[in-house]
């Protein structure tokens, strides 16, 4: 027997967006199909004229036909109407006109409560923290994130630091994320998605906010970013305890702070600071981290550079685990500076293979100890 019209119909329910991770037809952009004998044809209508799916969702239906019996598909491509991009936004993040509270909102400041701080959330908030910059916080954010990612899990990041943001260049983004009636789709690069004020922002062009300014950027980043439900969002916080922790702390209080520093005892000492405005704001500090712990040498030997027990010294201070001490290597460097982390390009690697152990730590033997039930209400 023919193809039908009804077998390419429910193959092609198979057929995902790649930005939004839902199928053509949950997201209303199966617009018309046709058959005629062993050919058939196929519209689709993107949610932006720029979206990047449009390769990977024309190569899916062809296989889905395909698969059918289809000899052949034409693929034609049409662009959502201003409406229609707005049902799809209410869609995936909601409406800006719901009531306060409600996880349906649109923005914070219209209505919607940050969707991570909510009791119903399975999303782990990781604040990556430092006292002061140069300790390589945001190599640690990255590589970290995609350690993750590398277990099965969904992660997303933010680039909190406004002022160095760094994480689209160390993750290796080629393109800007698109904008679908005012929601942002983070970008997806080395299985991590992410958004960053480097998107909005020259790199050499200063930007010189205020903390409202700041408060609001972050919130945004927040809410008004499809994110969906990532099992984590790594937030690259800016080194200090400025007015972007401290929003942070308002947005996000079951967030658990890492704390990076090394070795030497000054970094420590400053270290401190930040773990200490962390625990005044009622954040949970889960761990430290200890980078540039070693250099090994030609010869095999490790030799400490910058010290030995910085990050021990604190741990202990602070009364919680070292999650993981991180050697000095050039590749780690190289690989931020060229969009290649090393943990994708060197799994191998000795700091690879530390990252990884840290993700496990923090995946398995860290679980939060506070438990939410959203059924759970005081009346």
């Amino acid at each position: 027997m023919p193809p039908t019209e009804a077998a390419l119909g429910e193959a092609l329910g198979s057929v995902h967006d790649p930005e939004f991770n839902r199928s053509i037809i949950e997201l209303g952009m199966l617009r018309g199909l046709a058959v005629a004998g062993d050919r058939a044809q196929v519209l689709v209508a993107m949610a932006t004229a720029d979206h990047p799916g449009r390769p990977v969702i024309q190569a899916s239906i062809e296989q889905a036909a395909a698969e059918v019996g289809f000899a052949g598909v034409d693929v034609e491509f049409t662009e959502m109407s201003e409406d229609e991009q707005s049902a799809l936004r209410v869609q995936l993040i909601g409406n800006p006109a719901e009531s306060a509270g409600s996880h349906q909102g649109h923005g914070h400041a219209e209505g919607r409560a940050v969707p991570f701080a909510e009791p119903g959330s399975s999303t782990r908030v990781l604040l990556i923290a430092s006292g002061k910059g140069g300790v390589g916080k945001s190599s640690v954010t990255t590589n970290l994130a995609i350690a993750l990612s590398n277990r099965g899990k969904r992660v997303g990041v933010v680039d909190a630091d406004v002022w160095g943001f760094s994480i689209p260049r160390m993750l290796g983004v080629q393109r800007p994320p698109i904008v679908v009636d005012q929601m942002v789709v983070p970008v997806l690069a080395n299985g991590v998605r992410c958004i960053s004020m480097g998107f909005f922002a020259r790199e050499d062009q200063p930007v010189i906010w205020r903390g409202p300014m700041l408060h609001k950027a972050l919130e945004q980043f927040l809410t008004d970013v499809f994110w969906d439900d990532p099992d984590y969002l790594l937030i690259d916080l800016p080194p200090g305890t400025g007015d972007i922790s401290l929003s942070l702390a308002q947005f996000l209080p079951r967030g658990e702070v890492f704390v990076v520093t090394t070795p030497q005892p000054a970094a420590q000492k400053v270290a401190q600071r930040a773990a200490f405005m962390a625990e005044k704001v009622h954040l949970d500090v889960k761990g430290v981290i200890e980078n540039m712990s070693w250099f090994t040498g030609d010869d095999g030997k490790r030799y400490e550079i910058f010290g030995a027990g910085g990050g021990r010294e604190l741990a202990e201070q602070l009364e919680v685990p070292l999650v993981g001490q991180l050697p000095l290597v050039t590749e780690l460097r190289e690989g931020g500076d060229e969009g290649a982390p090393i943990i994708a390009a060197n799994p191998d690697n000795e700091i690879s293979v530390e990252f990884a152990e840290i993700a496990r730590k923090i995946d398995e033997d860290m679980l939060p100890t506070r438990r939410y039930n959203p059924e759970l209400k005081l009346i």
